[in-house]
């Protein structure tokens, strides 16, 4: 099964992996500024998300992101994702460090972490609402919870369409859809990392963030004061500057 996707423009290659709340239309302000910095962006939904459907059986993100990229017949990419897309890069780069360039990772899950009561809380509450059938409760939930103060109403409402979809999608999925995840060894991973987190954003991804450079080779950073859990929506332009300007550092590309 072939993700759903977009690519675009010439040189090195960048795959961009979207947050669990949202899909891959999260990238749109990043999108042609990235193609214009002179790069190949490719930009994918995971199963469950935007057009790609479930399947009947269980999945593995990173799996399906390698398998985009060999049929791309792309070699190496540099990795930029968001949330839980940044959970499935660090999954991908230890898997495989021969395939990933480079990773920015913003407010990123990582595989085997232990969730905070906040975090936990969070997903109990969650889903309780779409137990009792409350989509729209769990859609507010999650653009209250997930989303910073700098993010105007227009971009409010783009994650709304995004993640109520996205729960459509997930609530009529066949029996036995599901994400299966393989064990993996930090220290494979050689790729260099620019981490964010954001300042207003649940405690969880801030530790992760800070974690990650003990944990990864080369990696460097940044906490973003102003930012809640999706700072490439609630400041595009800011961190457009800051992706582009890790990216000229790290693959850069002709244009450059």
């Amino acid at each position: 099964m072939t993700l759903a996707y977009d690519a675009a423009g010439d040189g090195p290659a960048l795959v961009l992996l979207h947050s669990a709340v949202c899909d891959r239309r999260m990238w749109d302000p990043q999108w042609p500024a990235l193609v214009d910095a002179g790069y190949r962006v490719v930009r994918c939904d995971f199963r469950g998300f935007g057009r790609t459907p479930l399947p009947d059986r269980p999945h593995n993100d990173a799996e399906d992101v390698l398998g985009l990229l060999d049929a791309l017949g792309i070699e190496e990419a540099a990795l930029i994702a968001s949330s839980y897309g940044g959970r499935v890069a660090v999954e991908l780069a230890a898997r495989r460090p021969d395939r990933v360039s480079a990773m920015a990772l913003l407010c990123a899950g990582l595989p085997g972490h232990e969730p905070t009561d906040e975090l936990r809380a969070f997903g109990e509450r969650e889903d309780a609402l779409l137990e009792a059938g409350d989509i729209a409760g769990a859609v507010k939930l999650n653009v209250d919870t997930w989303l910073g103060p700098d993010a105007d109403e227009t971009t409010r409402e783009k994650v709304r369409a995004m993640q109520r979809h996205a729960f459509e999608v997930q609530l009529a999925a066949p029996e036995g859809a599901g994400r299966s995840e393989a064990g993996i060894d930090l220290s494979a991973i050689k790729a260099p990392c620019l981490a964010l987190s954001g300042g207003h954003d649940m405690v969880d991804f801030r530790q992760i963030g800070a974690q990650l450079p003990g944990l990864l080779a080369d990696t460097r950073y940044l906490e973003l004061p102003w930012a809640g859990h999706l700072p490439s929506l609630e400041r595009p332009a800011e961190v457009t500057d800051l992706l582009i300007g890790f990216l000229c550092e790290t693959v850069p590309a002709d244009s450059a």
